[in-house]
């Protein structure tokens, strides 16, 4: 049973991360492209989920663990910083 909910789960977030690099691939701006940044750092959640309930809580758990850990403090920093970066107006300059 945990091999069906370990595949069920990477296949999920393996069609997450197909939907966003097609998302960015098909998007013209890097604005637009941005959004989709935000689902592939979602699709690592349910891959981290399929080793955990593969390997259960071990070491070899604990690499993707602290992997979404950092994914999801850096990605909110790091689409600030893009965005800045590509010339939006600061808020000030208004």
């Amino acid at each position: 049973m945990r091999e069906v909910v370990a595949a069920a789960l990477l296949f999920s977030g393996v069609a997450l991360e197909l939907a966003a690099a097609l998302g960015v691939a098909a998007m013209r701006g890097v604005l637009q492209r941005m959004h989709y940044t935000g689902l592939a750092m979602v699709g690592a959640i349910p891959i981290a989920a399929a080793v955990v309930v593969r390997e259960s809580f071990s070491l070899a758990s604990l690499g993707p663990l602290l992997l979404v850990a950092y994914l999801l403090v850096s990605a909110p920093v790091l689409a600030h910083i893009t965005a800045r970066a590509a010339g939006l107006p600061d808020e000030d300059d208004g």
